[in-house]
């Protein structure tokens, strides 16, 4: 498809300007608890024909926790552009399979990545090693009916587009424009893309998944997501838990009905599906309801990834020992951070060490306040542990806010309709289509401020590039949406330790301006920024920018 076909004007999205009303977090609230309301006496009524699940009625930390798979290079194919004559190639399809997701349940309908043996949820974890140029081919051979309820309003999925697309983004990835995953570049059964990833970045644990504009939510939903983890010779010279004591750990909620078929609810009124949020009841780590996992006594790494479509979670260990925290999004942190509790927001990960060498025998919860996700079972044999946790990891010079080329005010914006039935969410009061205003020269350093007026925090994640958080700072919220002016009411907050380090998702809270730095480095052309609670980013809170060659 022709990058741009989709647009279309700003009053031909799912709103009319004119009828656009900017409304206080009060009205928005209130609005918003109606909506849910009507979502929840929806979920009843589908209840009531086909029973939805309550997981609590399932045995809990009864199934092993699924490690995925890693892709395997099928290969080696030329690509324009790449440094080497030729290099690995991967396919990975997209297909419709059926997987359980929980020893007493029947098996769950899932659209998954996966090799020629069908997929698996979550897809195969992608490897690759700093500098070595990789190209995966990502084929669409789902079926041609979706079995989500698709929204005809929202932009980018009219009634007139096939109902099932697809195209997907490496997110954390500094990959050229044209293999980013552009949400209107999808691709319909049948069909596929092949993007080039040159992984000229340091190690970390990013992941992929899809983008196609307007049904990312419910592809996501689906099961379209997957690991991608690139490592570099100054992480493997540090000798951290490695092979089969690295664990990735991928979180995802859902709701599933009694028959183990996925339940995505709507808001009951005919034609217009879309809900504002979706916070499941039902915790999956590696497409397992609390599964459990034996460990031995001694250090492990987990790699953990919050791939929700709109949950955060906050998570502890029973035991009350504290995490010690080596990375965040974008790779590894100065020096380990010693966390008793964290917050995860969607697209967000963080790289953990956990010590179980003190709780032989021990039985242990990952605990996201009143849900257990997992459980480790620790054994009692004492076991050698060659690796190590350095006191000192890898350098993270901080950036001065002096390198800074230009600082640019965002704001998170609300709307209801003159109805008062549907609420919208924009980034700078801009429909997807408005045309670009942001557009950073190549190599040049930014700083972003972004005011969120909302009673929400919203994960805001910039694809090509990675920052530092400055600080962020509360201002007068309730009067913001009529006046437009920022009057901060109290003093700079830095960051979180555990958010320290480079981030590519940033939770920008409620009432507070949030600050980060960035340089725009790697590639021009065209990208995006939005919001990854996915509800919100296929509802229009999601804008292009533009890095331009100088």
């Amino acid at each position: 498809m022709t990058r741009g076909s989709g647009s279309r004007g700003i009053r031909d999205c799912i709103y009319e300007s004119d009828d656009l009303v900017p409304i206080s977090r009060r009205r928005f609230l209130q609005a918003a608890a109606a909506a849910s309301a009507a979502a929840a006496s929806t979920a009843i009524s589908n209840a009531q024909r086909i029973p939805q699940l309550d997981p609590n009625t399932l045995p809990k930390f009864v199934d092993p926790l699924p490690i995925p798979s890693v892709a395997q290079a099928s290969g080696l194919r030329v690509a324009p552009g790449a440094k080497s004559s030729k290099i690995p190639y991967y396919r990975i399809a997209m297909r419709q399979t059926e997987t359980k997701l929980h020893r007493d349940l029947p098996a769950t309908r899932l659209w998954t990545y996966g090799g020629a043996q069908g997929g698996s949820w979550p897809g195969p974890t992608v490897e690759a090693h700093a500098g070595q140029e990789i190209l995966i081919e990502w084929a669409n051979e789902l079926p041609v009916k979706h079995f989500l309820p698709i929204d005809h309003r929202l932009h980018g999925a009219d009634a007139g587009k096939p109902e099932v697309r697809a195209v997907v983004h490496v997110h954390g990835a500094k990959a050229p424009p044209e293999s980013d995953g552009w949400p209107e570049d999808w691709y319909v059964t049948g069909k596929s893309a092949t993007y080039h990833y040159p992984n000229n970045q340091d190690a970390a644990m990013l992941w992929y998944h899809d983008h196609a504009m307007g049904i990312n939510r419910l592809n996501i939903y689906a099961g379209l997501a997957g690991a991608y983890i690139i490592r570099d010779a100054k992480e493997d010279a540090l000798n951290l838990p490695k092979g089969r004591f690295e664990v990735p750990l991928i979180l995802c909620d859902r709701f599933l009905l009694r028959d183990g078929s996925l339940d995505y609810p709507d808001s009951g009124e005919p034609g217009a599906p879309w809900v504002p949020e979706v916070f499941g009841n039902a915790m999956t780590v590696n497409g397992k309801l609390t599964p459990y996992l034996d460990v031995e006594p001694r250090k492990y790494r987990f790699r953990v990834l919050n791939a929700s479509n709109g949950r955060f979670y906050h998570l502890s260990l029973s035991s009350g020992q504290p995490f010690q925290q080596i990375g965040t999004d974008q790779g590894l942190l100065p020096a380990p951070i010693r966390v008793q509790d964290f917050v995860l927001a969607p697209g967000e990960r963080v790289d953990l060490v956990i010590d179980f060498k003190d709780h032989a025998g021990d039985q242990i919860v990952l605990d996201n306040d009143a849900f257990p996700m997992m459980q480790f079972r620790v054994g009692r044999i004492k076991v050698a542990d060659p690796s190590s946790l350095p006191a000192a990891l890898r350098p993270v010079p901080r950036m001065l806010e002096s390198e800074a080329a230009k600082t640019r005010m965002m704001a998170i914006n609300e709307y209801m309709d003159r109805g008062g039935e549907s609420m919208l969410m924009l980034l700078n009061g801009s429909h997807w289509s408005t045309p670009i205003t942001e557009k950073p020269l190549l190599d040049s350093v930014e700083i972003w401020s972004i005011a969120n007026p909302t009673d929400d925090s919203h994960p805001i994640h910039l694809h090509l590039v990675r920052f530092q958080i400055l600080d962020r700072r509360k201002f007068d919220a309730e009067r913001y949406p009529a006046t437009g002016q920022i009057r901060f009411l109290g003093p700079v907050e830095p960051p979180e330790p555990y958010e320290s380090g480079w981030k590519d998702t940033v939770r920008v809270h409620a009432g507070m301006v949030t600050r980060f730095i960035t340089r725009f480095e790697g590639y021009p052309g065209k990208y995006v920024y939005h919001c990854h609670v996915l509800e919100h980013e296929d509802n229009e809170m999601m804008r292009p920018y533009e890095v331009v060659a100088r």
